[in-house]
């Protein structure tokens, strides 16, 4: 679309009247107007669902809130532990209401040890495991043939205006 003509001032150094002026800068406008209108559009919005996969970074979700593995790890351990309990000490209740009458020190001996055992046993492992990741990679290298161990370093200086670098050995 081609612009509209405008009147240029008169060589005479007049300016142009006020109301052709703003007759022209409208017209001018207006024709700028159309033009970008006749276009494609300069953006687009995608609305497109994004997938449920990608590079995009991880968003809190509702419910849990976002732990480490070791400490999902601890909260599932002590979750399994308070269950334990519960079904521990209702087993407890059910023997003594069971039998009517039951000596407490006998069941809390015979109903606590397996419990002091099983927290020992998991205390060990911890500390076994902790004991292994602590413990640095042991790496092994298997050749064939020649091997050269090269050990020279390079130094590199560049100077000058127009960088010209210099490797020496």
């Amino acid at each position: 679309m081609q612009l509209p003509e405008y009147q240029q001032p008169t060589r005479s150094g007049q300016p142009i009247p006020d109301q052709v002026a703003e007759k022209q800068a409208r017209e001018i406008i207006t024709a700028a107007y159309e033009a970008i209108a006749s276009e494609r559009p300069t953006s687009y919005r995608d609305d497109t669902p994004l997938p449920v996969v990608g590079s995009a970074p991880p968003v809190p979700q509702p419910g849990r809130p976002p732990m480490s593995q070791k400490a999902t790890d601890a909260s599932a351990l002590m979750l399994s532990g308070g269950v334990a309990s519960l079904l521990l000490g209702g087993s407890a209740s059910l023997v003594m209401w069971a039998s009517g009458y039951a000596d407490p020190v006998a069941l809390a001996i015979a109903l606590g040890a397996p419990t002091a055992l099983v927290l020992a046993i998991g205390g060990l492992v911890g500390r076994v495991k902790a004991t292994v990741e602590a413990a640095p990679p042991t790496h092994h290298h298997h050749y064939t043939g020649t091997v050269v161990q090269d050990s020279r370093s390079t130094h590199t200086q560049t100077r000058g205006v127009w960088a010209k670098t210099n490797n020496q050995h």
